[in-house]
């Protein structure tokens, strides 16, 4: 027993100090393992090394488990905290994201707003029904509007006017800016949706686009209505020596005029007639009803654009006919010159042989007359808001009067 304790113990009490086990092996300093010691010390170390065994064990398990339920727990953690860092990383940078795709989602449709509004829309439109209205007096039969010819040169002809409009409402809209602040301050460069920048570039690629647009198409009818649509509208607009033709009224009458009836139905005519249908000239009664009725009523419009417009035009010295002899005067007159354009349209229906036209232009243009003087009626001229109102109504009235014309054969 003596002997076995004496193998045990210095490995043992190695561990109970602190010792190492490879020191307890080959240290020569060693003397607790003699076998010459008391038997009373033996027992006692025996005893000793008895009790101390299962406490020693006891730390070392527990560190060890706690050493190994440390790495545990730091591995969990690890796994439960850093896929959450990631994951709010990864949410805020998707955030970050959708912020900015909704921002250039909302400049781009603030843009579209304003530039819809910086060519006049109910212009372009009315112009647009012009070009297909036009179109449709060059057709003699109906298989031609069942042909893609037809289509394609309608498209022809609306790109470059499109383009041009932008140029034409724009340069008007940069050089009236002092006065749309008082007239229209609504518009996007006096209210800052469009900076003065922006308009200028808009204004200056359009004119560029459009001319480029006409030249690839090869039509001359087109080219030279363009140019004198460019031509006319940079001299109504223009602050220069001889041009800035709107500070004269009779010169703004007549640019408005030369336009609706005179370059828009003759360009689009000639355009569809010879350049896409390839045919001859053989009547003109249908283009001659149209540039009459066109006439008369761009005369209306002329005068009647100016309006609302007194107070700015009195401020920068612009001698419109409304600032000479007063709205009342000037508004009785221009119903007096749109009805007589309705009068015409009557007439010209009538002419004709086919019994279901006189009734549709006949009747149609009566009603449109009789809506035009029974709303004129209701008109508050100290309101601008009133106004402006009835000369939209002026311009939907043509627009349904478009669909009408190319009917009178």
């Amino acid at each position: 027993m003596a002997s076995m304790s004496l193998r045990f113990s210095p490995n043992v009490f190695s561990l109970t100090n602190g010792g190492n086990l490879w020191q307890s092996k080959h240290s020569k300093n060693f003397s607790y393992g003699s076998s010459f010691a008391p038997k009373t010390s033996m027992h006692q170390r025996k005893n000793q090394i008895e009790y101390n065994l299962p406490r020693l064990q006891q730390p070392i398990l527990n560190n060890q488990f706690k050493s190994v339920e440390g790495v545990s727990t730091n591995e969990e953690n690890n796994k439960k905290y850093i896929p959450k860092a990631v994951s709010k990383e990864y949410f805020e940078s998707e955030e970050s994201r959708s912020s900015e795709t909704k921002d250039i989602v909302g400049s781009v449709k603030r843009f579209l707003v304003a530039l819809y509004w910086f060519c006049y829309p109910y212009t372009m439109f009315g112009r647009t029904l012009s070009t297909i209205s036009a179109s449709l007096l060059a057709v003699e039969k109906l298989s031609d509007i069942s042909s893609p010819l037809f289509f394609i040169g309608v498209l022809q002809a609306l790109l470059p006017f499109t383009l041009m409009d932008f140029y034409v409402n724009g340069v008007n809209q940069l050089y009236d800016y002092e006065i749309d602040k008082i007239n229209k301050p609504f518009l996007p460069l006096p209210s800052g949706a469009f900076s003065f920048t922006t308009g200028v570039v808009v204004t200056v690629g359009s004119a560029i686009m459009g001319f480029l647009a006409s030249y690839m198409i090869g039509s001359w009818p087109l080219f030279w209505g363009l140019l004198s649509f460019f031509i006319i509208w940079s001299g109504y607009s223009i602050k220069g020596p001889f041009l800035r033709w709107k500070k004269n009224p009779l010169l703004a009458a007549t640019c408005i005029y030369t336009t609706l009836a005179l370059i828009f139905p003759i360009s689009f005519f000639y355009h569809m007639k010879t350049f896409v249908l390839k045919r001859a000239v053989t009547s003109l009664k249908p283009l001659m009803f149209f540039v009459a009725f066109t006439s008369i009523y761009s005369l209306g419009i002329a005068l009647f654009k100016d309006i609302p417009d007194i107070e700015g035009d009195k401020a920068f010295g612009i001698q419109s006919f409304s600032t000479r002899l007063g709205q009342k005067k000037v508004f009785w007159i221009c119903v007096s010159i749109l009805e007589s354009a309705f009068g015409v349209a009557i007439l010209a229906g009538l002419s004709s042989s086919l019994l279901w036209v006189k009734l549709a232009t006949g009747l149609g243009h009566a009603v449109l007359g009789s809506i035009l003087w029974y709303q004129a009626k209701f008109v508050d001229l100290s309101d601008k808001g009133s106004i402006r109102s009835y000369y939209m109504l002026i311009w939907k009235l043509l627009y349904v009067a478009y669909f009408l014309m190319p009917l009178i054969r």
